[in-house]
């Protein structure tokens, strides 16, 4: 039986935790040399928000 989200479903703490986690991970190519100003921005901005959720999940 495939374990199947229904939509408005609440989920446990613990859900949340591992989909964090996982999503942590995802694959993104990012180009140095064709970024602009605001997307150097978006990289800093993720980059603050991934050390802030890292505190709070390992706290």
């Amino acid at each position: 039986m495939a374990n199947r989200q229904r939509p408005g479903e609440i989920l446990t703490k613990t859900e949340k935790m591992k989909r964090l986690q996982s999503a942590k991970n995802e694959d993104v190519e990012f180009s140095a040399e064709l970024a602009d100003h605001e997307d150097i921005e978006a990289l800093r901005r993720s980059e603050a928000a991934d050390r802030r959720q890292g505190r709070e999940i390992n706290d």
